[in-house]
């Protein structure tokens, strides 16, 4: 792939919803990685695994920004592995919160579907897996 070729792919992503999708997530890395570093150092013998648990979503969120922004074919692919596993995450934690509330004695980021943070959470992965999969049909299609 050409230098060029990169900079087509890389425009690809960060261009029209990628755009929105880039900013989201950006949003969301700030969100979920401040709260649980405060969370982690001020009260995490409280509720552990959800501070962790926060903390493994911003770390989530980070990469799939990065990958979002960088652009090409094989941060395409990790971003939308990524976002897969999110989604997984979303979907696991949130049923388990609903089942097991106790298990949580403090709310993650992925709680109830994220419904703490307008359930973003939820709809973000499902966008961007929509989007990276548009992305790779019209590359396919370009080629």
């Amino acid at each position: 792939m050409t230098s060029g070729e990169a900079e087509v792919g890389r425009q690809r992503l960060i261009s029209g919803p990628g755009t929105l999708l880039v900013w989201l997530y950006g949003v969301m890395v700030v969100g979920a990685v401040s709260r649980s570093a405060y969370q982690i150092a001020t009260e995490f013998d409280r509720a552990p695994l959800a501070y962790s648990l926060s903390a493994v979503a911003g770390v989530v969120y980070g990469f799939i920004t990065y990958s979002l922004v960088r652009g090409g074919e094989t941060a395409r692919k990790a971003a939308l592995a990524c976002c897969v596993a999110e989604l997984v995450g979303v979907l696991t934690v949130g049923t388990w919160t609903l089942i097991e509330p106790s298990a949580f004695p403090d709310a993650t980021v992925w709680s109830d579907f994220g419904m703490g943070y307008v359930f973003i959470p939820v709809l973000l992965p499902v966008s961007a897996i929509y989007w990276l999969r548009k992305s790779r049909t019209r590359d396919g299609d370009a080629a």
